[in-house]
């Protein structure tokens, strides 16, 4: 750690924020297997919030690990890493006062809980997206899956490498038997019901 920094703090105030963009921040957590829904639930929540004139925007694993994170492998370290990263730019998106989304398979519960912890009360929401591996399988939108049952990607999750389901997410979404306009609904009245969002 660099000990010649010195953190600046805003004259602008979280209050300040609220009074401004009319919700509270956020970070909506969705975590999943690779075809699960995380990622078309997550546009799709941003349009809709969005339209309600909410300060919104989503943080998509792919579009991440394209620019800030194209450093990172899949190692067990490196996933670790990207989720670490993401977690302290949800954090800035949160000061900013804007919800932020994000959509990321991010397997391991204890990375996530460490995203949560430095957030405050109702500032991250897990939500899981659970939907069956088998199901997954056949969604295969990337094609992931074939290459992975090929050995043509190691340490691929749900393969050959864990997905540590959330103990105690804010939200569960069946993906299987929800459509997105239902997932997409239940997230809504979600941000209301914790007042981050009007009804």
């Amino acid at each position: 750690m660099n000990r010649n920094l010195t953190r600046h703090e805003s004259r602008v105030s979280g209050t300040d924020r609220k009074k401004a963009f009319g919700h509270l921040p956020c970070v909506i957590w969705f975590t999943g297997l690779s075809g699960s829904g995380k990622s078309t639930i997550a546009v799709e929540l941003e349009r809709t919030l969005i339209d309600r004139g909410v300060h919104a925007y989503v943080l998509d694993g792919d579009n991440v690990r394209y620019g800030l994170n194209t450093d990172l492998g899949f190692s067990d370290d490196d996933r670790r890493e990207n989720i670490r990263r993401v977690g302290e730019v949800g954090r800035l998106f949160v000061e900013a006062g804007v919800v932020v989304i994000t959509a990321f398979i991010s397997p391991f519960r204890e990375d996530r809980d460490r995203v949560r912890s430095q957030l405050g009360e109702n500032e991250f929401l897990e939500i899981y997206a659970k939907c069956s591996l088998e199901l997954c399988e056949t969604r295969d939108p990337k094609g992931l899956y074939v290459k992975a049952r090929a050995g043509e990607i190691p340490d691929f999750t749900g393969i050959d490498s864990p997905y540590e389901e959330p103990l105690n997410p804010e939200l569960i979404l069946d993906t299987q038997a929800l459509t997105v306009a239902e997932c997409v609904q239940m997230v809504v009245a979600l941000l209301e019901e914790l007042g981050i969002i009007h009804a």
